[in-house]
């Protein structure tokens, strides 16, 4: 995939990042369960979105940058990485956090990765609606033409999907990674499961794959809308990946599988099956979890696994994608959570 070198990129976070063996998990879950840690990108906290921003930034530099601007949920990981990427590159950092999430308290607005935002100096601001992306756009659009007149030099990284998905390539660097991990290790999966929210890193890892002719199927837990919803969207920045690296009709529809059997009640929002999967694995691995991507993610393979989707001692690949400050965001509801889970389990308070 020699296209991805016609891309400006700047070097953020560490890779390869581990491919690591999860045995008890796995043997609770009658698989060989593996999971590739982008949890350890490094950068502030880590996460998958170092991957991407190593693109986006790399266009900001290559337009010589100084201001970058990004929308995104009050508890993003996308934005608390952009404010360090953008730091560790000299540059200003412009936040907008997004009303996504009903009913949050003091910890949610103020700890996690709100708090990291703050320590790194971003500059933030509040937009009232959650799920409207176009407006989100439309809003930094603004801010970044007020910026201009005053003679800074801004970098809108966009969150619709009208927008180039220059993010996704990320995880095409990925998928050639895991491929070269895989060699290594004389190792082949039979199933792959990712989150599938803004679906950069579901379309990028799948493109990836299936341009290096890996056919193993890889489905999206969908953390953010429906399956009806999402399912389209991969397909469709699928299709622009392909596209920019030269690639056209690698992935198909039938290649894009999601599940929204998690999602309930929605994004940021917690339920049963992440909490008890968040504790299995920290339990179990002492692997840990976020409550709004990799602990709905590894929910939904908990129930692909016991719904009988892998056969038994099936391979089965978990792609961590990181995001843990925000279990402080959740410390209230996680605290509540976990003592009536524990309280299920039969466990005494302490």
């Amino acid at each position: 995939m020699d296209a991805l070198d016609a891309f400006p990129r700047v070097k953020l976070g560490h890779s390869p990042t581990p491919l690591d063996r999860a045995p008890a998990l796995g043997a609770e879950l009658d698989v060989a369960l593996y999971i590739k840690r982008d949890d350890c990108t490094g950068l502030a906290f880590g996460g998958n979105k170092i991957r991407q921003l190593e693109f986006y930034l790399g266009a900001a530099v290559a337009e010589r940058a100084d201001t970058v601007l990004i929308t995104g949920a009050v508890q993003s990981n996308f934005v608390r990485c952009a404010a360090a990427a953008a730091r560790t590159l000299g540059m200003e950092i412009h936040i907008q956090l997004e009303e996504r999430v009903p009913d949050v308290d003091d910890s949610y607005r103020m700890s996690g990765n709100v708090l990291l935002d703050k320590l790194l100096g971003a500059h933030l601001s509040s937009f009232p609606v959650g799920e409207d992306e176009s407006a989100a756009d439309a809003s930094l659009e603004a801010l970044a033409s007020e910026l201009a007149d005053k003679g800074r030099r801004p970098f809108v990284i966009h969150l619709g999907v009208d927008h180039p998905p220059l993010g996704a390539l990320g995880y095409v660097v990925v998928a050639r990674e895991l491929t070269a991990q895989m060699a290594e290790q004389d190792l082949a999966f039979d199933h792959v499961v990712v989150a599938s929210g803004s679906a950069l890193t579901h379309s990028g890892l799948l493109v990836g794959l299936r341009a290096l002719g890996n056919n193993v199927p890889v489905t999206g837990i969908c953390v953010r809308r429906g399956a009806a919803e999402q399912r389209p969207r991969v397909f469709k920045r699928c299709c622009e990946v392909a596209a920019l690296i030269g690639k056209d009709g690698c992935v198909t529809e039938d290649d894009v599988v999601v599940s929204d059997s998690v999602l309930a009640p929605g994004y940021g929002q917690m339920n049963e099956a992440t909490i008890s999967a968040m504790a299995m694995g920290a339990r179990l691995e002492a692997l840990m979890l976020d409550p709004v991507y990799t602990g709905k993610t590894m929910a939904g393979l908990v129930a692909m696994a016991r719904g009988g989707s892998f056969p038994s001692g099936a391979r089965v690949l978990f792609m961590h994608t990181g995001g843990l400050p925000a279990i402080f965001g959740y410390e209230r509801t996680l605290s509540d959570h976990l003592q009536q889970f524990d309280q299920a389990e039969g466990k005494q308070p302490a």
